[in-house]
């Protein structure tokens, strides 16, 4: 344990979510990570979770296996309760373990992101009513990704899942913008992670800091001796290597990453492109693909659950490529430059940051697949500034480590956030006052 003091008690929310599943309890490996990293700074962490009724997906894991990583770590369940008739419901007797908790804990962080069944969001609701100063952590900004869900062009068919995500964002995304404003303008500290979100809420928060968020040891940063023998490679008559690793989600870009090979094709450009990860546009993409004649030079792996493969494949990669279309911080760019791999895509204030030092990437306006297939071509006919740049990425992606990442917001949380309750004797502010500035403490 480094830098707090003993007998601490941190809460916190995690929005993702436990499985119970054949009487047991199922957790993301990665989740596993971030608890056992917190629990180095703090005496106790009690983490607050939703629990969920289905299967687990694949990068789940039984909670009884990390028993001994999770000593000090005490998980609470919470339901699940994304409808509003299920989020009413359950909101009585949460509320009440929620303050329960508040009242015990030394420092409070909440993750928000929602609407109903958003717990990191009536945590927040909660301490602020109780007059305990608390964090506010995020890593998108969720009223605008739900706005523009709605705003994509009507095909002329939409299955049932589409349109309810669309009418969803209809109804949502005002009084979530609104919900996220009236607890950001309440934290003590905001934990904005990357600089897309610290651009969209800085300005609502009386101490914003800018932080990450992800699950890379130092360990797994690309050796001297493999950058150099990847640099030695790139040099080469090869065909370009192109890697994607994340969802096949719309917020993801996938058609425009699909357009984008396509163009390369036209341009001569010979290139191998892999995507790692599932989802609802991945059978859309593959169609697209075939259509283009290009099944043999694009591998769609669908979700893999060994992240040392995925380190294993970015470190192959050349570059890159990514076609995001929302603002949000994805840790995968990450990932690339700690792998040597240079990130290719749209222009937003998170991949900006990353690679501000030492330019370890190109970016091009959002949506301007033409920029983005000319810039791969220049790179490709040009392998000496390909390899000086897949040395720049790696600079780009020494700072960051998840012990190093998840130390900084635990200094952050120590050094801002008193222990125990607040101006005691105070009265609080009421918690839902309508409209925007009526919202302001």
């Amino acid at each position: 344990m480094t830098g707090i003091a003993p007998k601490s008690n941190l809460l916190i929310y995690a929005p993702v979510p436990l499985h119970l599943f054949e009487g047991a309890l199922y957790i993301e490996r990665q989740a596993v990570n971030g608890l056992h990293l917190w629990a180095r700074h703090f005496d106790q962490v009690t983490v607050m979770m939703p629990v969920s009724a289905t299967a687990p997906a694949a990068g789940w894991v039984p909670l009884i296996e990390h028993q001994q990583d999770l000593l000090r770590v005490h998980i609470e369940p919470l339901p699940m309760a994304y409808r509003p008739d299920q989020f009413l419901r359950a909101l009585p007797q949460t509320l009440k373990r929620i303050r329960a908790l508040i009242s015990q804990a030394d420092y409070l962080s909440f993750a928000i992101g929602g609407l109903f069944g958003d717990w990191g969001a009536v945590s927040c609701l909660a301490a602020h009513q109780m007059q305990r100063p608390y964090a506010v952590w995020t890593d998108r900004v969720e009223s605008e990704v739900m706005r523009q869900s709605q705003e994509r062009p009507r095909d002329k068919a939409l299955d049932q899942t589409t349109w309810r995500s669309r009418l969803r964002g209809k109804l949502y995304h005002r009084p979530m913008a609104w919900l996220e404003q009236v607890v950001i303008e309440r934290a003590a500290l905001g934990l904005f992670h990357g600089a897309e979100t610290f651009q969209a809420y800085h300005g609502m928060c009386r101490n914003p800091q800018l932080v990450h968020d992800i699950h890379i040891a130092e360990e797994d940063h690309i050796s001297d001796q493999a950058l150099a023998d990847k640099v030695a490679d790139v040099g080469g008559n090869r065909p370009l290597r192109l890697i994607y690793t994340g969802r096949a989600e719309a917020m993801k870009g996938p058609i425009d990453w699909t357009t984008v090979l396509e163009r390369l094709n036209v341009l001569g450009v010979e290139f191998e492109a892999s995507w790692l990860g599932a989802g609802e546009a991945l059978p859309q993409m593959q169609a697209r693909i075939k259509r283009a004649g290009l099944s043999e030079k694009v591998h769609f792996a669908g979700f893999v659950e060994d992240h040392a493969a995925v380190l294993h494949a970015l470190r192959q990669a050349d570059l890159f490529l990514f076609c995001h279309k929302t603002p949000e911080s994805p840790r995968c760019l990450i990932e690339a430059l700690t792998s040597g791999t240079p990130i290719l895509g749209y222009e937003g204030a998170f991949a900006r940051d990353l690679i501000s030092g030492q330019g370890g990437g190109v970016l091009v306006p959002r949506g301007d697949t033409e920029a983005l297939a000319h810039e791969i071509s220049e790179l490709n006919a040009n392998r000496s500034r390909l390899a000086k740049t897949i040395v720049k990425a790696r600079a780009d992606g020494l700072p960051f480590s998840d012990a190093q990442v998840f130390a900084h917001r635990a200094g952050l949380i120590a050094r801002h956030l008193p222990v125990g309750p607040s101006q005691q004797g105070k009265r609080s502010q009421p918690l839902l006052r309508p409209g925007w500035d009526a919202a302001r403490n």
